[in-house]
C-alpha cells in the first residue's frame, strides 16, 4: 500500500536523481539516499510482512539493527533497505514472509 508520505526529503539537493521501481510503480528519488528513505518519502507504509501472522512491517531503526526494513531488490530477498543506497533501475518488492532457502545449501552435509 502506498499512501501520503510519512517522511519527506526537505530541500533535496538539485543534484542527480535515479529512478527506482517499487511494486511496479516508478519513483524518481535523489541519488545517494537509502532505499528505505526513498520508499518512505514515496509513501510506502509497509515493506514486508512478518513470518508469523503476515503482519505488515516497516523500518524502525534505520541503521541495520532491527531487520524490519527487509525487501526484495532485483530478485534478491531479505535485503536491508536502510543500508542499501538507491541506484538507477532498481526493482524493489515487498518481502512477503520468510525468503525461500536455496535447496542446494540446506541439509546438504557430507561427512
Amino acid at each position: 500500500m502506498i499512501t501520503r508520505p510519512l517522511f519527506t526529503i526537505p530541500d533535496a539537493p538539485k543534484g542527480e536523481t535515479v529512478t527506482i521501481t517499487f511494486e511496479g510503480q516508478p519513483m524518481v528519488v535523489p541519488d545517494g539516499i537509502s532505499v528505505a528513505a526513498a520508499l518512505l518519502a514515496g509513501g510506502a507504509r509497509d515493506f514486508r510482512s512478518s513470518v508469523v501472522g503476515q503482519a505488515p512491517r516497516a523500518p524502525y531503526c534505520m541503521m541495520g539493527v532491527c531487520f524490519e526494513c527487509l525487501v526484495e531488490i532485483d530478485g534478491v530477498p531479505a535485503r536491508q533497505s536502510c543500508l542499501m543506497p538507491v541506484r538507477n533501475g532498481m526493482q524493489i518488492k515487498r518481502q512477503i514472509g520468510a525468503p525461500e532457502l536455496d535447496d542446494l545449501n540446506v541439509g546438504d552435509h557430507h561427512e
